[in-house]
C-alpha cells in the first residue's frame, strides 16, 4: 500500500534550480522520517537530506549543504528538495525513501541532469 511517486526532474544548466516532489500515500505521513538519496553515474547510492516527522530537525550531505533544502507538507502528504544553484556533480536519479513499520520503501526515481 506504501506509495512514493516522485517528480520535478528535469535538464538545467549549471546555477539553476529544481524543486522535486514526493507524494507519498498509504501510510500516516506525518508519524515517518523522509529522505532524499541519489545515485550518480559510476557511483554509491548517497543520501542526500533526511527530514523528521515534523519538520524539527534535518540532515544533509556535506556536498549539498547551503544549496538545498528538504521540506514536507504533513497536510499534502509529500516532501521536496529544492535545488539551487546546481552543479553539474549533482547529476544523478534522485529517490525519495522512507522506512514505515519495518520495511524500506522507494520511489521510481527522477533524473536530474545538470549540463550546459
Amino acid at each position: 500500500q506504501v506509495q512514493l511517486v516522485e517528480s520535478g526532474g528535469g535538464l538545467v544548466q549549471p546555477g539553476g534550480s529544481l524543486r522535486l516532489s514526493c507524494a507519498a500515500s498509504g501510510f500516516t505521513f506525518s508519524n515517518y522520517a523522509m529522505s532524499w538519496y541519489r545515485q550518480a553515474p559510476g557511483k554509491e547510492r548517497e543520501l542526500v537530506a533526511r527530514i523528521s516527522s515534523f519538520s524539527s530537525s534535518t540532515n544533509y550531505a556535506d556536498s549539498v549543504k547551503g544549496r538545498f533544502t528538504i521540506s514536507r507538507d504533513n497536510r499534502k502528504n509529500t516532501v521536496y528538495l529544492q535545488m539551487n544553484s546546481l552543479k553539474p556533480e549533482d547529476t544523478a536519479v534522485y529517490y525519495c525513501n522512507c522506512r514505515v513499520r519495518g520495511n524500506e520503501y522507494w520511489g521510481q526515481g527522477t533524473q536530474v541532469t545538470v549540463s550546459s
